[in-house]
């Protein structure tokens, strides 16, 4: 099973993935953002983005590696990557789905005054304006598709061990 967490950045995706991770047994953690990192890296380079969703092969790479991990180690992936445009969820969850790989979508939402506070004072980043750039788009998918194909889970007064909590406690 693939427990996909979905939502912009600030959510809290990076910390609640390895706090499920922790409550599931036999799971592993595949950040989907290193599958375009990979991408990023091909020389003299791929046509020029802003994100390397846009890039054709992100998505079904990232099924591929999805299954070919889950074949070789069973067990539970726990996945967080924001996805905002719809047609890209599609078509990461159909490809999955067409190699029989059962998925959990949740989406960490929070208010979008705590989503700047958090990348604001994130200690790790730092204030980044592309991370503030996703803020728009995140509300956008949220309103018209988003919210009604995940599972949503408020983080705005939440702890990080609340929020995987949550998720763990909707799984089978």
């Amino acid at each position: 099973m693939i427990v996909w967490l979905n939502g912009t950045h600030g959510s809290g995706k990076t910390t609640a993935s390895t706090l499920v991770q922790e409550r599931i047994p036999q799971s592993l953690i595949l950040d989907a953002e290193k599958v375009g990192e990979v991408l990023m890296d091909v020389r003299p380079g791929l046509p020029r983005t802003d994100n390397f969703q846009h890039w054709a092969p992100w998505r079904p790479l990232v099924v591929e590696t999805a299954r070919r991990i889950l074949d070789f180690t069973g067990g539970t992936l726990v996945m967080p990557m924001t996805v905002l445009v719809e047609e890209y969820w599609r078509e990461i969850r159909s490809g999955l789905a067409d190699h029989g790989v059962p998925i959990r979508h949740f989406v960490l939402h929070a208010e979008r005054d705590e989503l700047s506070r958090r990348i604001e004072n994130d200690a790790d980043l730092g204030p980044s304006d592309f991370r503030r750039t996703h803020l728009d788009p995140y509300a956008e998918a949220a309103r018209t598709w988003l919210h009604r194909e995940a599972e949503v889970i408020d983080t705005t007064h939440l702890t990080p061990e609340q929020v995987a909590d949550q998720v763990v406690a909707r799984l089978p």
